[in-house]
């Protein structure tokens, strides 16, 4: 081998290495801050009831086994190995399941799903040929609305359980180190430690706003000293207690579990199931860091740790049966409790975080992909874009989670709430991995059922469990997983059907072409932006208005901003231009395509972006250099994916505080003459545009003078240019939903109370779309769906 080539590899290797490392440090603060703390309260959660009566050195060791064998089986084999090759371009969680089965089944039901986001580097990339076996579940799906109803409703309660672990994880994780305190102080009153994990929840939720990039890189630093002092206190104990405990390893343990406890250890296994608490966050993380970090920050340090840590309390428990309440703290030794103590309780606090921060991302997942009403999303940092704050929301989980905390003020009814939501997330996790593995990785049915049956079979032994414990706080995850997906699946469930409304009620281009060039009104200059769900055809808002309003702009772009089932779609391929009617009635079509994960960034800078892409799409029409599809309502419809400047023969100055008019005497742009409209821009009051003085520009447009361009693209291109001079107006569909007559009792239900109420009370949409104030033009329409 070439030693040139041999030390380029090396170099290579060990750079990768070390950003792996890097990464894997990083990932203690963010990914396993939640699973980190469960020893806290794990053995506690257990043996309570009647599992008490049958306390022994046998059933601890029973308990220990379960614990090692779900940390294995679970975290280790299920997660590490399996579940994290199912990215998703870089992303985990179920919403990346649920999009990798989109993409390869035609399972979405987003009504904005257009052929053309199949032309995206990432379904290239990942398109095959489907075996017998996937081809006909595929059928199946793609066949019946039900089973993709079904199938987006189980995504939606996997969803809402880990909405509820936002609620259950502070809860739990902060009173349970608090009760710390009562290890040192026997005599303190209970009421005292809730006070007490109150206040920390208060500061904790009250400070989101401000972001935690400041304070991140204490995060690890944090969970790292915490799962060393675990470790330690793990090993001191089962050396100084009672060595033997190793034995527990042997799977014979796990049936002389059952036969000392009976049903009574049945019903215990909720709480044992309470040791792989944040396992999904491993999963959930993933787009932050990598697999292989991942993995090794997990296998290296986090499961040794914890399974030290749950020997050395099974250890001290096996020698004192009796400290089953605070067993965690008074299994610490007493010249390091102080420090476990402070350090347990900022771990608390770090896993908390990561918490909250995960329920802000899912809930804008969920809206992102029409399952969520509008929220307020605050970006607490310019350099990391994934940390963002709903003020909402956070407020909402604050109060939720101060009366769990309060309500029940103990962490046995608040663990067995946790456990139900998390072995339901599991299971959903469980049963999209099944899907995944015949629909995408063309895997065989026989390797599907195996690991349906392996991780299917032990998650519902533990559901099972959890369902016992349903009326001691296990009702709490139920009734929030209700909430959350009855508001989700009624703001889906309403934005369907006003989708279809509107696709039934577009105009007709046969309509739009008997209105001739100026389209029957006077041509005002400026841009008109015309924002629409629609991907097809000209929305009934336009229609609506022309009928209304004798004026409408020189140029008109029907805008469509719409979510793919991708976590992020890059800038190239983010706009998509066409053409309505023929060249004079100077009507564009702009999709903007959006990853369910992607942040609209409020600096980004639309307007010119636009300009741009409809000047670059003219002339790449001009030189049939586009991929055209032909639509029955649009005619001819011509899709630019990318942007190329150079391509675009413009020149492109930036300046924020440059007029329109080029004062230095440089290059001049051509001015269109046309005569209707020189004779009638007195009714530019009408549409009440801005004038180019009153808004900043960040960059001006200049065409060159150029002969390769011919006469007539080059005047297509100087009206854009001229028509953003005078400035764009935004047209947006201010509408009332309601429902037909002699529709269902359910569907006036969800229609005209809850859809309504949501649309009421959520953010406006020219908000959540970025659109100036100054500018916008709203119209009204009543849907009848």
């Amino acid at each position: 081998m070439d030693p040139e080539l041999a030390w380029s590899a090396h170099v290579h290797h060990r750079r990768s290495l070390r950003v792996c490392l890097l990464l894997a440090y990083q990932s203690f603060g963010v990914v396993y801050g939640d699973l980190s703390t469960s020893p806290l309260y794990v053995f506690k959660s257990t043996f309570v009831r009647k599992l008490q009566y049958h306390e022994s050195e046998e059933v601890i060791f029973g308990a220990l086994s379960f614990i090692f064998w779900t940390l294995t089986l679970v975290p280790v084999i299920k997660y590490a190995i399996i579940v994290l090759s199912a990215q998703d371009n870089g992303e985990g969680g179920t919403f990346a399941l649920y999009s990798l089965l989109c993409r390869h089944a035609n399972l979405s039901l987003l009504p904005t799903h257009h052929a053309m986001d199949e032309e995206l580097s990432a379904y290239k990339l990942k398109k095959k040929d489907h075996n017998t076996q996937s081809l006909i579940l595929k059928r199946l799906f793609e066949r019946y609305k039900q089973a993709r109803i079904a199938l987006l409703v189980l995504v939606l309660l996997g969803t809402s359980m880990v909405i509820g672990d936002g609620v259950l994880t502070p809860a739990i994780s902060v009173l349970s180190s608090v009760q710390g305190l009562q290890v040192a102080f026997s005599e303190l009153p209970s009421y005292v430690i809730t006070i007490l994990a109150c206040f920390i929840l208060i500061c904790l939720f009250s400070v989101q706003h401000y972001g935690t990039h400041r304070v991140a890189f204490l995060f690890a630093p944090v969970i790292l000293s915490w799962l060393l002092c675990i470790a330690a206190v793990g090993i001191y104990n089962t050396i100084v207690w009672n060595p033997h405990v190793i034995q527990a390893m042997s799977p014979f343990h796990l049936y002389k579990f059952f036969q000392l406890t009976g049903k009574d250890g049945w019903v215990s296994l909720g709480g044992i199931a309470l040791c792989i608490t944040g396992t999904e966050a491993m999963f959930a993380d993933l787009g932050h860091f990598t697999q292989s970090s991942i993995r090794v920050a997990f296998v290296s340090v986090v499961y040794p740790c914890l399974l030290l840590s749950y020997m050395g309390h099974a250890a001290y428990l096996s020698k004192n049966l009796l400290d089953i309440e605070g067993s965690f703290y008074k299994s610490v030794p007493n010249f390091v409790y102080w420090p476990v103590f402070v350090v347990g309780t900022l771990a608390s606090i770090v896993g908390s975080q990561a918490i909250i921060s995960a329920t802000f991302s899912v809930i804008k997942q969920c809206h992102s992909l029409s399952c969520f009403p509008r929220i307020k999303v605050v970006h607490t940092s310019k350099q990391l874009l994934g940390r963002i704050y709903s003020p909402e929301i956070n407020w909402i989980l604050m109060i939720l989670c101060l009366a769990v905390t309060v309500g029940f003020r103990d962490t046995t009814a608040i663990g067995n709430a946790y456990g139900f939501a998390v072995i339901t997330v599991m299971l959903v996790t469980t049963c999209l991995m099944t899907l995944v593995i015949l629909l995408v990785w063309q895997r065989n049915i026989m390797l599907a059922g195996c690991f349906f049956a392996c991780f299917g079979l032990l998650e519902g032994l533990y559901f099972t469990a959890t369902i016992m414990k349903v009326a001691e706080g296990g009702w709490v995850p139920l009734v929030l997983a209700f909430l959350c997906m009855l508001v989700m699946y009624v703001w889906h469930y309403g934005t369907a059907k006003k989708y279809e409304f509107d696709l039934q009620n577009k105009a007709s281009m046969k309509w739009i072409l008997t209105l001739g060039p100026s389209l029957g009104i006077v041509r005002v200059r400026g841009i008109g932006l015309i924002y629409t769900e629609l991907v097809t055809g000209v929305p009934a808002i336009f229609s609506h208005f022309v009928t209304n309003l004798p004026a409408f702009h020189q140029v008109l772009v029907f805008v469509c901003v719409k979510t793919v089932h991708m976590p992020y779609v890059t800038l190239d391929e983010r706009y998509v231009i066409g053409r309505i009617g023929p060249k004079e009635y100077r009507m564009y079509r702009c999709i903007v395509r959006h990853g369910y994960k992607d942040i609209r960034k409020e600096e980004d800078d639309f307007e010119n972006q636009l300009v741009a892409n409809i000047c670059e799409y003219i002339q790449r029409e001009a030189e049939h250099s586009t991929t055209s599809i032909d639509d029955s309502d649009d005619g001819q419809l011509t899709v630019i994916g990318s942007l190329d400047l150079s391509a675009l023969k413009m020149v492109v100055s930036g300046s924020d505080h440059d007029n329109t008019d080029d004062a230095d005497g440089g290059s001049q742009l051509h001015t269109f003459d046309d005569e209707t409209m020189s004779s009638l821009q007195s009714l530019e009051t009408v549409l009440q545009l801005p004038s180019s003085q009153q808004r900043r520009r960040k960059v001006r447009f200049e065409l060159p003078q150029q002969s390769s361009i011919s006469p007539a693209v080059r005047d297509e291109m100087y009206e854009v240019i001229e028509a953003s001079k005078a400035g764009m107006a935004y047209f947006l569909g201010h509408s009332c939903v309601r429902t037909k007559k002699g529709s269902s009792f359910l569907k006036r239900l969800a229609i005209d109370f809850g859809y309504s109420f949501l649309r009421e009370n959520c953010r406006g949409s020219a908000v959540a779309l970025g659109i100036p104030h100054n500018c916008l033009v709203q119209v009204g329409m009543i849907y009848y769906v």
